[in-house]
């Protein structure tokens, strides 16, 4: 009917509307997130000058003049500032002066690696997270449920570096299962298949330990959620209606309880990167993490401005990622809203 068209558009324009809004929102927080970290940066004490000064064993006044003049530090920080804000509106973020190459490049490089090991690790988390809360809480005060609980509790309270620690002790130096360190074996020369398996034996002991801190959380989180949904009219209302009790954990219980769960991985992101950090550094992962690791003890503010800045439009687009979830879980979450 022709009349069944406006509804139409203006459903339309309200996504419109949304989307162009979500869109300028993300734009300010990763604009405002790196003004902080710039200034933030430039209150540290000591530049790169300082650093290629004292590597070279010469610190005169004159040579520490003319690297500051060479990396532009000698200008005013106001003018700093606005000269990075301009490299930031045509996608430049600066030159690296440890490794020589444009620092665009460098996180291109890196990246992968980051990605990979924190899809890994949030996969494993909410994965095994979600099944043993399940399990817990469908024998709820039962051996199961305390054996899983004390297990979760376990690895919430144990440093992450101690667990990457104990599993290289374990499965590398003991039993000589997996690799120590680094993302492939260089020396064997992989390729097709074999290097896909070689990168992934690699991946198992850093995703391990830093997905099993996470894996904690989702397990009492899950637990807690699938055992309040549980007492919900509509759970009371599916049993009433005789259906299986199956359908009712996976149809009913379990998609309800997903809700906090995503919410919480949208959150702890931030944090997933900020461990990211501890666990390259300890398995000698190529990424982003241990890139900002080197970066800061060598001042090359540069690159650290762009990994934090990069860290930050991951931390944004996950959020929206999150946001659409949402909406599959819960059809009654409307984005137009």
């Amino acid at each position: 009917m022709p009349g069944s068209s406006k509804p139409a558009a203006r459903i339309g324009r309200w996504r419109l509307r949304f989307w162009a809004g979500r869109l300028l929102h993300m734009a300010l927080v990763v604009l405002g997130i790196a003004v902080v970290n710039f200034f933030l940066l430039h209150l540290a004490p000591g530049d790169a000058a300082q650093v290629l000064a004292g590597e070279a064993g010469s610190a005169t006044p004159e040579y520490m003049a003319a690297l500051r003049r060479q990396f532009g530090l000698d200008q005013p920080l106001p003018v700093q500032f606005v000269q990075y804000l301009g490299n930031l509106l045509t996608f430049n973020l600066g030159f690296s002066f440890r490794h020589g190459l444009p620092v665009l490049e460098l996180i291109g490089q890196r990246l992968p690696a980051t990605l990979l090991l924190m899809t890994a690790s949030i996969g494993f988390a909410v994965l095994a997270g979600s099944a043993l809360g399940v399990v817990a809480a469908r024998n709820a005060g039962r051996l199961a449920d305390t054996l899983i609980s004390t297990l979760a509790l376990l690895f919430y309270a144990t440093p992450v570096f101690w667990i990457g620690l104990v599993l290289v002790v374990v499965f590398s130096v003991g039993l000589d299962w997996l690799p120590v360190g680094g993302m492939t074996s260089v020396e064997a020369g992989y390729g097709g298949w074999d290097h896909v398996k070689d990168v992934a034996r690699h991946l198992v002991l850093p995703a391990a330990t830093l997905g099993l801190f996470y894996l904690a959380i989702y397990t009492r989180l899950m637990r807690a959620a699938m055992l309040e949904v549980t007492t919900q009219d509509f759970v009371r209302t599916a049993v009433a209606k005789g259906l299986k009790p199956r359908r009712i954990a996976l149809r009913h219980v379990l998609r309800n309880a997903l809700l906090p769960v995503v919410t919480m991985l949208g959150v702890q992101v931030g944090s997933i990167l900020g461990g990211a950090v501890l666990v390259e550094t300890i398995f000698a992962w190529p990424g982003l993490g241990r890139l900002a690791f080197e970066a800061l003890f060598q001042r090359d503010l540069n690159l650290l401005l762009g990994i934090l800045l990069c860290s930050s439009a991951v931390v944004v687009v996950v959020n929206l990622a999150v946001d659409l979830l949402y909406t599959v879980l819960d059809p009654r979450i409307e984005l137009a809203r």
